[in-house]
């Protein structure tokens, strides 16, 4: 397993953007596929977006296609999450998770970050 460090999250108002960031201190996940999870109060955890250890493919919910980017840094051992025209709908804990196959099913990632809260207003 990875130990993952999330940061980025915060609150900010809808159209506004963030940017998670998701760090491996002291560990290379750079042959991992790496995917962002998010999980609103009273509702399960859902997929938001994953890109393969090469940074050449990527997935994403349909909820976020065309506002979120996914993006991984391997020099600096870091994934992105870039987020725009921010909804309030967005407003969940974003949690960060490695797995060794190209997966948008949680069950199949074993190592996972401790979430950061994001926030949208209205």
């Amino acid at each position: 397993q990875v130990q993952l460090v999330e940061s980025g999250g915060g609150l900010v108002q809808a159209g506004g953007s963030l940017r998670l960031s998701c760090a491996a201190p002291g560990r290379t996940f750079s042959t991992y596929t790496m995917g962002w999870f998010r999980q609103a109060p009273g509702k399960e955890r859902e997929f938001v977006a994953r890109i393969n250890w090469s940074g050449t493919l990527t997935t994403y919910a349909d909820s976020v296609k065309g506002r979120f980017t996914i993006s991984r840094d391997s020099a600096k051992n870091t994934v992105y999450l870039q987020m725009n025209s921010l909804k309030p709908e967005d407003t969940a804990v974003y949690y960060c998770a490695a797995t060794e196959i190209y997966s948008g099913s949680s069950a199949t990632y074993k190592s996972w970050g401790q979430g950061t809260q994001v926030t949208v207003s209205s």
